[in-house]
């Protein structure tokens, strides 16, 4: 994209060196031989850089900075003078001048100088680009899914985007707490400002302290400056801590104070930082649990359940599969420059059957693979993993002999709670975490009952 450039002088000698100098195809370049001129191509042109003379009869070049700056927020204005005084100097610069020039001048000095203001024009053009697309990306129209338990998430997220307060997004890995927070990040009125997502299990606890709040010069070996944390990072804007729950207890103290007071003290420092910023986290832990065990503080879970979201898995929104298997389809069609017309119904009843215990990041991995290994055409059940074809979907098929004499109601609905307890362990291997997911229990009823219970090697291998 070409960028715009006015230069403004009443010299003509000084109007044919620039335009010399900036005649190129990058540059759309605008002329003006006085201050009032400059005014009215800036009042119908979406300039980038002005190069005005200080000087000019009439109008100065103080008057085009000031109405650039009025009209054109983001448009740089460089002054050259032939006067130069301190004063003047100090008066552009309080107006918002990109830099003061005093003639003559070098060549060389005026071209780096407009390219360095052109750069910075093209680089927040740029930003404003890249913000327009994320805030239309992440609308809840983009949310994708169309059941009941979606709908409900997705008008929760709508009543608490437009506010300040904390939220706490819970559900398992795989359920899009990340593109949650993001939709409340850019459906908020701190859309314009910058979101940084920190995920807290993926740094060392040694280093998290730093990363999240700085550090001063010295405050460890190795910290040979002073550095930024992500909460300056994000001022006026959100941080998303994904994985609240991996935080260390020391952390989670710092973390309290921040989300009480908006403020916090970097490592080996001792002046306060005073930010504002929206935090929102994440889990996919039983946080209750987490404090029953002492993990997990509190007092901070009250702080970060101000808003909680509990998004559901995609077991409990199982209807959404074609509309998502569909729209990933699209998706990696379109990355891929292939063509595939759908799944076939025996596949898509397959996927419908399927547990999903990785979630809708399992579904669109599945899907990219699929789109990966098949060049064209439809979708054959077959063409689905062992485990979606053989239907991955807990099935009870014992059938009850009720016999003359009836059954025993409390032995009967105990044996088929174990024989469920065995088939989900079963599916997912072992995984106590994954079993639970499967049958929509918290992990620690799991085991009271598995305490209560024991499953031996032989029910296990008959489920």
């Amino acid at each position: 994209m070409a960028k715009t450039l006015l230069i403004a002088d009443d010299e003509e000698l000084t109007i044919s060196l620039l335009r010399e100098v900036f005649t190129s195809p990058d540059i759309r370049l605008h002329l003006a031989r006085s201050g009032s001129e400059a005014i009215s191509i800036i009042d119908r042109t979406d300039i980038d850089v002005v190069l005005t003379d200080f000087m000019m009869p009439g109008v100065d070049g103080l008057a085009v900075l000031a109405h650039a700056k009025k009209i054109l927020p983001k448009c740089e204005v460089i002054l050259m003078t032939a006067f130069a005084t301190v004063e003047n100097a100090v008066q552009a610069m309080k107006l918002g001048a990109f830099h003061y020039l005093t003639k003559p001048f070098k060549v060389v000095e005026v071209s780096n100088l407009v390219g360095r203001a052109l750069e910075l024009t093209a680089i927040r053009k740029e930003n404003l680009h890249l913000k327009t697309q994320a805030i239309r990306h992440y609308t809840f129209e983009n949310v994708i899914g169309l059941s009941e338990p979606i709908r409900q998430v997705l008008d929760l997220v709508r009543k608490v985007a437009a506010t300040d307060s904390t939220i706490l997004i819970l559900g398992e890995s795989g359920t899009g707490k990340e593109l949650i927070a993001r939709a409340v990040h850019y459906n908020s009125k701190r859309a314009d400002r910058v979101l940084v997502p920190v995920n807290c299990s993926a740094i060392p606890a040694g280093l998290l302290e730093s990363e999240l709040f700085g550090h001063v010069k010295g405050a460890y070996t190795g910290a040979h400056v002073e550095r930024s944390g992500w909460f300056e990072t994000a001022n006026r804007g959100t941080i998303f801590l994904d994985e609240i729950g991996e935080m260390s207890p020391p952390l989670q103290t710092k973390l309290l104070r921040v989300l009480q007071d908006q403020s916090f003290i970097p490592v080996g420092g001792t002046k306060t930082v005073n930010v504002d910023v929206r935090v929102i986290a994440a889990t996919n832990k039983d946080l209750e649990v987490e404090i029953a065990a002492g993990r997990f503080r509190q007092d901070l879970f009250f702080r970060l359940n101000v808003i909680p979201i509990h998004l559901p898995s995609l077991r409990e929104r199982i209807d959404d599969v074609p509309v998502l298997a569909g729209h990933f389809l699209r998706k990696w069609d379109r990355k891929t420059g292939r063509h595939h017309p759908g799944f076939r119904p025996e596949a898509m009843e397959a996927l419908m059957r399927y547990s999903w215990p990785g979630n809708v990041r399992e579904l669109e991995n599945l899907v990219e693979r699929l789109v990966v290994l098949k060049s064209e055409g439809w979708f054959e059940k077959s063409d689905l993993p062992p485990a979606m074809q053989e239907g991955g979907a807990i099935r009870i098929t014992a059938g009850v002999d009720f016999g003359s004499d009836g059954i025993d109601f409390r032995k009967a609905t105990g044996a088929f709670q174990l024989h469920l307890i065995a088939h989900a362990m079963a599916l997912t291997k072992g995984n106590k975490n994954k079993a639970a997911a499967l049958l929509g229990l918290k992990r620690t009823t799991l085991l009271e009952m598995l305490k209560r219970e024991p499953l031996d090697r032989r029910e296990l291998s008959e489920a």
